[in-house]
């Protein structure tokens, strides 16, 4: 697989990897998929599509999706690896990530600045994001040596035990939202327990996955052990389907993962899934203003809205709700939008042009249906003449919102925050609860009663007191109802990539009854 990256000029300080390509004068033509402990191309096929910049429009790369011998080859790969890596003790698996942790951080500045090119998002959160994946690797490096089972005495002197295995070869399919977080969330639990994966990244963010493999691989993982495949629904349909597969771990849209859920339920393959969400904000009326404006932007614009844990339905209590929405939009319109690669950006490019026209289509929708746009909602274009191609809108802000709108029923997946208003908390409970996903909520109040009675009694799973989107690695992330199944993060999320064997032993004669 061939992709030529073009790269507009940016006028800030880059990592010589895309200096050169920002330049104009590099041709990349490595491909972007890894098995075996090096990069392979999909011999013979020249059904390419366009992977495209975000802030320039500019073609970034063509991605020749993987077929069945390229899935056939990566699995057998990742199967060649697992009887070694999962016969390591703890600490040997976990010197390996560890060293690749290390490389991680030393790499951060090229990895984030990549990622940016690739999806849009500003670099000062496409940084948090490498640092989040380093985190993610270390932290399930350190719990790879504690994995035990269990003694359990019995009569007679006999008892039994558990043992806690890896599964064998795991898939993990990413989102095109957080590329190189997600393929390290994936990827670091998974190995720590002794599994192998093959990685399918987003075809609308082919390009860091792959720089993932590579670290790896230059830490001393066996050839195997991480690998990455190209392609879109027919490449994942392959991958679930695969009978050497053990597990999918999928990140994205309820519809991609109701069909995942079905390929994998023919080989009763135990699956994660972290869907889509229409996540509540509730702002009572005794919060702190500012600290709730903040969590209200937070919960609204990072990486442009394309975030699946937004709290995108901002239910602010009455008395405090023209003091909050005056300041949400006054902060709104300074948003600097642009070029990504700017330190001043704070926010970037949707991913691409179909995904912005969806979100601006979502804003004329509202307004049909009644509601008032504050500020934002419209096609931005950068003074930057070389970003003019480019995926921008102004973030935007809807008031005069019902429940029964599509934008307040509907995932955006974008720029676009609907403010309600409510009276009681009983009511807001009730409004809040009312949809099929439940993958976040948050609160603002100072009353600590309050906070934790509301928390209980919301349907989600996770949830936020006084802050959004905080998503340490050492805390489980994943929801309630459509939003998803398991957990991402934390030491539950052991349990989702291991089994659990029990083990009889016998210290004196049988009693048979024949």
């Amino acid at each position: 697989m061939l992709q030529r990256i073009t790269v507009v000029p940016r006028s800030i300080p880059l990592s010589a990897a895309v200096r050169s390509l920002s330049t104009g004068s590099a041709n990349i033509t490595a491909p972007l998929n890894f098995w075996g402990g090096k990069r392979r191309a999909c011999k013979g096929r020249k059904n390419g599509e366009n992977v495209f910049e975000p802030a320039t429009g500019r073609v970034l790369c063509t991605l020749e999706p993987c077929a069945s011998s390229e899935v056939n080859q990566a699995v057998e790969a990742a199967k060649s690896a697992f009887g070694p890596w999962s016969k390591m003790s703890g600490m040997e698996r976990a010197r390996v990530m560890i060293e690749a942790a290390h490389t991680i951080e030393k790499r951060r500045e090229e990895i984030a600045e990549m990622e940016v090119v690739n999806n849009g998002k500003s670099i000062t959160e496409a940084r948090l994001d490498v640092d989040s994946a380093r985190l993610c690797i270390e932290y399930y490096a350190g719990l790879s040596s504690t994995l035990a089972g269990q003694h359990v005495q019995l009569p007679g002197g006999s008892f039994a035990y558990t043992r806690r295995e890896p599964l064998g070869v795991c898939v993990g399919i990413g989102a095109w939202n957080y590329p190189f977080q997600i393929a390290a969330w994936k990827s670091a639990p998974a190995l720590a327990c002794g599994n192998t994966m093959v990685f399918k990244p987003s075809p609308v963010t082919p390009v860091t996955a792959v720089m993932l493999a590579e670290i790896f691989a230059e830490a001393g993982a066996p050839e195997g052990l991480f690998n990455v495949v190209q392609g879109g629904q027919e490449t994942g349909s392959l991958l679930c389907h695969h009978p050497d597969v053990a597990k999918v771990s999928f990140t994205g849209s309820v519809p991609t993962g109701q069909k995942i859920m079905e390929m994998a339920s023919k080989g009763v393959k135990p699956v994660t899934l972290e869907l889509g969400g229409k996540s509540p904000l509730l702002i009572f009326e005794d919060s702190d203003i500012e600290n709730a404006v903040r969590g209200a932007l937070m919960a609204n614009f990072l990486s442009q809205g394309q975030v699946c844990s937004n709290g995108t339905r901002v239910f602010v209590q009455r008395d405090i709700l023209q003091e909050f929405v005056d300041e949400v939009v006054k902060r709104t319109q300074t948003i600097e939008i642009g070029d990504p690669l700017l330190e001043s950006t704070k926010m970037g490019a949707l991913v691409n042009r179909p995904h912005l026209d969806k979100v601006l289509a979502f804003v004329d929708q509202a307004k049909k249906e009644g509601a008032t746009v504050l500020c934002g909602g419209e096609p931005f274009v950068p003074s930057d003449p070389k970003l003019s191609h480019g995926y921008y809108m102004t973030p935007c802000v809807l008031a005069n919102c019902r429940d029964d709108m599509t934008c307040v029923r509907e995932e955006i997946f974008g720029p676009v925050m609907s403010v309600l208003s409510f009276d009681t908390e009983q009511e807001v409970l009730q409004r809040a609860n009312d949809t099929t996903m439940g993958l976040a909520a948050g609160l603002f109040t100072r009353d600590v009663k309050r906070a934790h009675r509301v928390v209980e009694h919301l349907k989600a799973g996770s949830c936020f007191i006084n802050n959004y989107n905080i998503t340490p690695v050492e805390v489980p992330f994943g929801g309630f109802k459509m939003s998803g199944i398991g957990r991402e993060n934390g030491q539950v999320t052991i349990e989702h990539y291991s089994q659990l064997k029990t083990v009889y032993v016998e210290m004196g004669d049988v009693d048979s009854l024949f």
